[in-house]
């Protein structure tokens, strides 16, 4: 049987977070993926999703009971209360000079319908720029067809078997063309097509990253992502 992409979505934050769908407004959940390297070699000791009926909030398993046992004591906790939990956190986990960040999570089931602006390139090619090498595998680069110069890219961060994460960048001198919102579209469809489900965070306050997103394929369901680095 095919899995749809929101089937694909379910198995990928299963295994990226420890546990889903939430079971209660904000599910604390110990996880060894907490402890170990993420797809750029870094440790994400907290990690989260948030759906309109729930969050899940992914921590090692060493501070499941302090987390759990606070964010319990927070109540049925609102959104402002899981704000509280967030700004606990670091020094909860006892990593005082951190910060929990959050951002929007997308994902999506249809790309848009716009033409392919890119190349699938081996991530270690000689003109891949060195932003893109770090993601591997293959990405996805739109070059200037009369110079053949970099104007946009695409990495994918391959989190598990379902879970692909969109990154794009454009060169200052190629914005305005529409060249990322095809970029994000023409990897989405890759992704669809070899059974993962694409994904897309940004900053609330990026404007353009949220216009690209919208533009894709990619709505806001007003689901949330928080992160601590």
């Amino acid at each position: 049987m095919t899995l749809t992409a929101e089937g694909r979505l379910g198995l990928h934050l299963r295994d990226w977070l420890g546990r889903w769908p939430p079971t209660e407004p904000v599910d604390v959940v110990g996880s060894v993926r907490r402890e170990r390297p993420g797809w750029d070699g870094r440790v994400v000791p907290v990690l989260g999703v948030g759906a309109p009926d729930g969050t899940i909030l992914s921590i090692p398993p060493s501070c499941l009971d302090l987390v759990r046992g606070r964010a319990r004591r927070l109540g049925r906790s609102t959104p402002s209360r899981l704000k509280v939990l967030m700004r606990q956190l670091p020094v909860l986990l006892g990593k005082p000079g951190q910060r929990v960040y959050s951002g929007v999570f997308r994902w999506c089931e249809r790309p848009a319908d716009l033409p392919d602006a890119g190349v699938w390139v081996d991530a270690s090619a000689r003109a891949v720029p060195e932003w893109l090498r770090p993601f591997g595998h293959e990405v996805l680069i739109a070059w200037d067809p009369d110079t053949g110069e970099y104007l946009a890219g695409v990495g994918l961060k391959h989190h598990d078997r379902y879970g692909r994460e969109i990154a794009v960048g454009t060169e200052p001198a190629a914005r305005g063309r529409g060249l990322a919102r095809r970029l994000v579209a023409q990897a989405a469809r890759r992704v669809l097509d070899e059974g993962a489900v694409p994904t897309y965070q940004h900053d609330p306050t990026n404007i353009a990253s949220a216009r690209v997103a919208d533009t894709s394929g990619f709505p806001d369901r007003g689901w949330r992502s928080m992160a601590m680095f």
